[in-house]
């Protein structure tokens, strides 16, 4: 099948990629442009998982008010170099990170960042509720990985449906991000201020 100059152009527009990886990719994929998409997508994560031992020193700390100053968001994002951090791609992601914490009020970055103690009481939670409903164990089971993935979603950053675009999630927008600049990028803190919370 040949691939048209079009087909990259388009391809290129929508996923940021270069040029010669937009043609390998609707080479793979027969030039459906869809799949090729989800193929760069895929080929991107993988290239993330592969620097994600590289140290992350440089980045930016972001800081976000919103609602008049009723809620206030602190963030810091590392990346490898000064480079990227200066790039407006990275400034912009760190910036819709923290629109996503004031909006989002997630506890955790990521569902590894849950202290066991707490995944323990959650599921031990749903698991006494399920059971009282009267359900045969199989589906008590079923109910509490549900739960618990409900719990993930509303409480872990990257788990969360992302704010702009909620037919993906954070992790999804993240991995996009990290593979168009290529470096190791690291969420490491954030706090969330709400005015009159404890």
């Amino acid at each position: 099948m040949e691939i048209t100059t079009e087909k990259i152009k388009e391809l290129r527009a929508k996923s940021g990629a270069g040029v010669l990886d937009c043609r390998e990719a609707l080479k793979e994929c027969q030039g459906d442009i869809e799949k090729a998409l989800e193929y760069l997508r895929r080929k991107g994560l993988e290239k993330v998982k592969s620097k994600a031992n590289r140290l992350a020193k440089e980045g930016l700390i972001e800081s976000y008010v919103h609602q008049g100053g009723r809620i206030g968001v602190l963030l810091e994002v590392n990346c490898e170099t000064d480079f990227v951090a200066r790039n407006q791609e990275f400034k912009d992601f760190v910036h819709n990170l923290a629109l996503q914490i004031a909006a989002s009020a997630p506890s955790y970055i990521s569902r590894e960042d849950v202290p066991e103690e707490v995944k323990r009481r959650e599921e031990a939670f749903y698991r006494e509720e399920a059971r009282k409903s009267g359900k045969p164990p199989e589906v008590v089971e079923k109910i509490v990985q549900g739960k618990m993935e409900k719990f993930y979603e509303e409480n872990c950053l990257l788990d969360q449906p992302y704010i702009r675009d909620t037919e993906i999630k954070v992790a999804d927008y993240f991995g996009e991000v990290a593979a168009k600049l290529g470096e190791n990028i690291v969420i490491r803190r954030f706090v969330r201020y709400a005015l009159g919370e404890e």
